[in-house]
């Protein structure tokens, strides 16, 4: 039997983040029909991270944070990411103080995603200066008053954006870009290198269809959000300029960024130097 012939049975597993950062990726792809071997699982990047790691999944949307750890696991899609150009609008730091008096105080962190964990931690103490005490834990859940900040990513930061308990609101993205003048990817589309080589045609085939959704999503934006809005809840307007503003491409630029956030993480000690230079496979 000829290699495509086997691979018109092979089974991939593959992973989407459940928020709704990533609705005009995945509202495109419940739209069309796909092999019945291609199973979808719908997680928060944390979960997805494991997942993918442990081998339970073939590729899927990680934290940036996962490959820089690991990247002997794994390669990298390209022209897909969830990064933004300035504010992202869903990656907060909530403060009820000055950040740069942080110090000392206890932050926070939510465990849904690696990339947004590390990210404030870079921000705080290499940009402000400042070393708080983490901890890491639900944000959606009471919050104790002694906590002086938070990290909130996806529709848990969406849902906290004006709440009157944090007068201070840093989009992370905004001051990445402010300090580096680079935009931030948040996301990753990893695959396996195990999967890249045992099926490299569906490789091609799932990567050219997520790029698919990606176009056409945007092209029905408006559409989505009429969709997507009412998870948070959130008027379709204001869904509308959100997702505008979340971008999905891997151009030079965008791995420019992701290679200074990986620098940072390895000089740190928090990644392996493995990560660099990038692995990225075309479509």
């Amino acid at each position: 039997m000829s290699r495509d012939k086997n691979e018109m049975n092979t089974s991939a597993r593959i992973g989407m983040v459940n928020y709704i950062n990533t609705a005009p990726i995945y509202e495109s792809w419940k739209r069309r029909e796909h092999p019945a071997q291609w199973h979808l699982v719908e997680a928060p990047p944390s979960t997805l991270n494991r997942m993918l790691a442990a081998g339970e999944l073939d590729l899927g949307f990680v934290s940036s944070h996962e490959y820089c750890a690991r990247p002997e696991l794994y390669r990298i899609l390209a022209d897909l990411s969830i990064s933004a150009n300035g504010s992202v609008g869903s990656v907060f730091l909530f403060s009820r103080i000055d950040p740069s008096k942080l110090a000392g105080c206890p932050v926070l962190l939510s465990g849904q995603s690696q990339t947004s964990v590390f990210l404030v931690k870079i921000i705080l103490e290499e940009f402000y200066g400042v070393k708080p005490l983490y901890s890491v834990g639900d944000v959606g859940s009471e919050i104790h008053p002694q906590t002086q900040a938070l990290l909130a990513i996806g529709d848990q930061a969406l849902r906290l954006v004006g709440d009157s308990r944090f007068p201070y609101q840093l989009d992370l993205g905004a001051v990445w870009r402010h300090y580096t003048g680079l935009p931030f990817v948040f996301a990753v589309y990893a695959v396996r290198e195990d999967f890249c080589r045992k099926a490299p045609e569906t490789l091609v085939r799932i990567h050219q269809e997520l790029i698919r959704c990606v176009r056409e999503g945007r092209e029905n934006l408006e559409a989505i959000c009429q969709v997507a809005a009412p998870r948070i809840p959130m008027h379709p307007d204001e869904c509308y300029v959100y997702l505008r503003a979340i971008e999905y491409d891997l151009g030079a630029e965008k791995q420019l960024a992701l290679e200074r956030f990986f620098r940072y993480l390895i000089d740190r000690g928090e990644g392996s130097a493995g990560s660099l230079p990038l692995k990225i496979v075309e479509s």
